[in-house]
């Protein structure tokens, strides 16, 4: 069998570093990569994954359930450390922070029958554990059961082996793990049932049938159910079943459960994947398929534990996306209703935020075809559902973390030509995503960046829509849409408006200015899941623009230089992602991945190579915890397989690829060619050569690159951008003033010139009129200001501000102390007339843990009081609950205290509603005071049955405005 080899020599000032990427012109004859998988690694610690049994892609994924009890780090349904197994469910995530799926949930038992899971859970001994690719197997110590799990792409295949005699029995529990919506169970014949199960939780309307299929005859011992019963048919909101048959000792029950995203038929077509009762069968075929994708990089090593590593993390990437479409490739769609996919393969399950990153990247690489059929599906769910996927799961579009970046995964395919889906429809569906008013995108258009007052995360929303929008502007390149290409190249410049020349960081702006006071290491509302540090180095589109803003490659380098020496430590929230920390670069969550390359951009490449290695080594691990952290789909993972391989993609749809020195002598590509051509179509690749490129498009049949083709100048290939003017930032002491206050307005750009105004904000803006800016000046009555910059007759988009005059002169004593996060401007914030939305996350909200709420209002003289009244914010999935009582009190002198009225929160402390509740006094006090004193009571712990229970969490109290009347 012949190979064409290609050898590069990477050289830098110090060292070479060498490999070989080999692409055979037929495929290899398969090997046993799959020995290599151990699926245990990250099911520990953060990790998040979970060992059971699954092909690659497959809809099943059937698995030990350890944790009922909706905890972090029971994401997947596993976590290492626990000892109770409550059952094997058949649908799991791999390494998120939700706790959807653990769907048609079997358990085996023997004894009495019962649906406690406290009673039908066992406990089990890792020593008698045992999981590979495609297989997981355990020894129950309860009652002495062997349990066996395998599975093909749509089916589970169980086997169960009884060490005593006696009355086995089968439960079958729907309301296992998320919130059980509607179940129905149908009993066909005393072999074979039926079930629906509809459930929520990040996923609000989830469909699974399922098929389950008994080797032998099972009869019903138990039933539980809420619902309407007819002949052998169950359904309701509690819907649980036990199977019984008496056992001999050693006797094993198969079963066979198969899953359908459309329908009962849809199962039983479906079951037909695995015709016979032979478990060993089965998992050959699954280890045959592992066999086949792993086999699509090959390494040179000896080591057991790199191995184990290399071919678990590439196992990690390739669990999902999860195919999600029948064998007939009818599917669920976005809008409900059951589709055909005739012309490509319907996925599920795309946690994009994460996966655009590094996984998708490696996916052109070695599955251009699942690549394809990935925007295939992104295209049909945007005409089912009217834009493209954010963080799509069981065709629910849960609008979980931020960005547009399917347009990333789209774009970068379009870039290195791969085909297979329609480029114009792909094009339609990312412009109209990216014009939408939802999500902080109609501030984003208006203003040129997001503000804390339009939508919370604004620092790490405007810059993920600037890379989006970049991608866009690609799209819109190749297929000569000129103006689409020059209006989203200036929206991809949009980081600008909230990058900080003076400290260097992106920052949160409010009302027009600059937050304060801004600390970069502090996790809050205005970044997602990170802090500054996390975030000021994300413009893949535009590196040499960012490089400058931060003053050149000098200044740059020491940045990153600080960034990770730095302590190892975050202020403001704790933040469970942001874990692996290295100064202020955090490996454990997403925006940090990137970050070790882009040392290569200012010609130190053996700084790349040093942190990169440093990674590799220290926070990937042969062990349960050896992931650093959450797996996050497959990204965690793939950016050790790129970067252990000696690549990485900086900017997906960008033209070129990172090299680092590889982790390993030897790496083989392993791709089916094109039998109808000898050209192989490569990646293009940056090299660690100062500040030069190799450049690698087409390889025809040749094995070598010529010198013109070697090394090109790395500045005269960055991509061109129009340079926007950046807004100005209009500064003042608050958003709110008592008597009169001065109001400035800044650009960063020395040779802009402001204009502003502060006509009425109803004023259409064309119809305002604009003077130059010279001086701040004073304002003493509510005002609007907008401003613009100008610079060589390019506008800035134009901004506002709002300044509130008191209503009234009160002071205001806290007695209480609030989270720091949550101060929403001082204790004067409480009294300024301005209400908060039900989007606390904005910061016009102060709130207080483990602590009740007082205060002590000083009117300045005595007033005729009337009522009283305090806003309060309920967001109980967030630990946000109402007081269970307020209290209002008036006083003359600021010692003596009478109490006015006592009120009782009338709404309980669980639910998925946010709503602001006004706690106002009903009784008439017509009474003289200067002095009120309000009082709000904790919930305190979090309530039984409260996502926040297991954790002991403490409730927080939010307050806005108190009111004097």
């Amino acid at each position: 069998m012949k190979s064409k080899i290609y050898n590069f020599s990477f050289k830098n000032s110090t060292k070479k570093a060498f490999f070989a990427i080999l692409f055979p012109t037929l495929l290899f004859s398969q090997q046993n990569f799959q020995q290599y998988v151990n699926p245990f690694i990250g099911t520990g610690g953060h990790g998040h994954t979970f060992p059971g049994a699954t092909v690659p892609y497959g809809m099943v994924q059937l698995s030990p359930d350890t944790r009922i009890d909706g905890s972090w780090d029971g994401c997947s349904g596993y976590h290492y450390d626990d000892k109770t197994i409550y059952g094997f469910s058949h649908t799991h995530l791999n390494g998120t922070g939700c706790t959807d799926f653990g769907d048609i949930m079997l358990m085996p038992i023997m004894g009495d029958p019962t649906f406690n899971p406290k009673e039908y859970g066992s406990t089990f001994q890792h020593a008698n554990e045992k999981a590979g690719a495609g297989f997981y197997s355990v020894k129950l110590d309860k009652h002495n059961i062997d349990v066996r799990l395998t599975s093909s792409t749509r089916v589970g295949f169980h086997e169960y082996t009884f060490n005593k005699a006696g009355n086995a029995h089968i439960i079958l529990d729907l309301n296992h793990r998320d919130k059980l919506l509607y179940g129905e169970i149908r009993i066909i014949n005393d072999r074979t049932i039926e079930v629906l199960r509809r459930s929520e939780a990040w996923a609000k309307d989830q469909y699974v049938y399922a098929r389950i299929e008994f080797n032998s005859p099972l009869k019903i011992a138990e039933k539980k159910s809420n619902g309407e019963t007819k002949s052998n048919q169950y359904s309701g909101t509690e819907l649980k079943i036990a199977f019984s048959k008496l056992v001999k000792k050693g006797e094993k029950i198969l079963v066979k459960v198969s899953l359908s995203p459309t329908s009962y038929e849809g199962a039983k077509l479906n079951s037909s994947e695995i015709q016979h009762w032979d478990f060993e069968k089965v998992k050959t075929a699954a280890q045959a398929l592992w066999n086949k994708e792993l086999s699509k990089i090959e390494i040179s090593e000896t080591n057991k534990d790199k191995l184990a590593v290399f071919y678990t993390a590439l196992y990690h990437t390739m669990m999902q996306p999860n195919i999600a479409e029948d064998i007939d490739g009818k599917y669920r769609g976005r809008d409900n209703k059951i589709h055909v996919a005739d012309t490509f393969d319907y996925y599920s399950v795309f946690s994009l935020w994460d996966t655009f990153r590094a996984a998708h990247p490696l996916y052109t690489l070695i599955d251009k075809k699942r690549t394809a059929d990935y925007i295939n599906t992104f295209i049909a769910q945007y005409e089912q559902g009217g834009r493209l996927p954010v963080w799509e799961l069981a065709s629910n579009e849960t609008d979980c973390m931020i960005g547009y970046h399917s347009v990333s995964v789209i774009a970068d395919a379009m870039v290195k030509g791969i085909t297979g889906f329609d480029y114009e429809k792909a094009f339609e569906a990312a412009k109209h995503s990216a014009m939408l008013d939802h999500l902080g995108l109609e501030a984003y258009k208006k203003n040129g960046f997001i503000s804390m007052d339009d939508e919370h995360e604004s620092v790490s929303k405007t810059v993920e829509y600037a890379y989006d929008d970049w991608c866009i502007a690609q799209m819109a390149q190749i297929l000569n849409k000129k103006e689409d290409y020059e209006y989203f190249m200036n929206r991809s410049q949009n980081w600008k408006n909230i990058f900080d020349w003076n400290t260097t960081f992106m920052r949160p702006k409010k009302n027009g200015g600059w937050f304060s006071p801004f600390d970069a290491k502090e996790i809050n509302n205005n970044y997602t899941e990170g802090n500054s540090w996390h975030y000021s180095f994300f413009v893949p589109q535009d590196i040499y623009g960012m490089i400058e803003a931060y003053g050149g490659e000098t200044k740059f380098e020491a940045k990153l230089d600080e960034m990770f020496n730095s302590e190892s430590k975050t202020t403001g929230r704790e933040q469970a992602d942001v874990t692996g920390l290295i100064g202020q670069y955090a490996h454990g969550n997403e925006p940090s991945h990137h970050m070790a390359y882009l040392y290569n951009y200012i010609g130190k490449p053996e700084k790349t190579e040093k942190m990169v290695h440093k990674i590799l080594n220290e926070f990937y691990k042969n062990t349960p915890d050896g992931l650093i952290g959450n797996e996050d789909c497959g990204q965690m993972s793939a950016w050790y397989v790129l970067s252990s391989i000696g690549i990485y993609q900086v900017t997906p749809a960008g033209m070129y690829w990172n090299v680092t020195k590889p982790f390993f002598e030897k790496i083989t590509f392993k791709n089916k060619i094109d039998e109808s051509t000898t050209k192989i179509t490569y990646f293009d690749v940056l090299v660690n050569s100062s500040d030069k490129f190799m450049n690698i498009r087409e390889l025809n049949g040749r094995n070598y690159i010529t010198e013109e083709e070697k090394l090109l100048d790395i500045r005269k290939v960055n991509t061109k951008f129009n340079i926007i003017t950046t807004v100005p930032t209009i500064q003042a002491e608050s958003k709110s003033f008592k008597d009169k206050m001065n109001v400035e307005i800044t650009s960063q750009n020395s040779k802009d010139v402001i204009f502003y105004t502060t006509n009425d904000e109803t004023a259409k803006l064309d119809d305002r009129t604009f003077i130059k800016y010279t001086k701040p000046f004073t304002i003493d009555l509510t005002t609007n200001v907008f401003a613009y910059s100008e610079n060589n007759g390019q506008k800035s988009s134009t901004i506002s501000a709002e300044f509130f005059k008191k209503p009234n002169n009160y002071t205001i004593n806290i007695k209480s102390k609030y989270d720091a996060q949550y101060h929403a401007g001082g204790p004067e914030a409480l009294l300024d007339g301005i209400h908060g939305s039900e989007n606390w996350r904005k910061g016009d909200w102060q709130g207080y843990q483990k602590q009740d709420f007082e205060a002590v209002i000083d009117l300045q003289t005595t007033k005729e009081i009337s009522s009283l009244s305090a806003s309060f914010l309920q967001d109980s999935r967030s630990w946000i609950l109402l007081p269970s009582e307020v209290k209002y009190y008036i006083s003359s002198d600021n010692i003596n205290f009478t109490l006015v009225q006592s009120i009782s929160s009338k709404i309980g402390p669980l639910g998925d509603k946010t709503e602001i509740i006004n706690f106002q006094t009903t009784n008439k006090i017509n009474n003289k005071a200067r002095y009120i004193k309000v009082f709000a009571k904790n919930f305190g712990k979090l309530p039984e049955g409260h996502i926040g229970n297991p954790y002991d969490g403490d409730a927080y109290i939010f307050i806005d405005e108190i009111t004097v009347k």
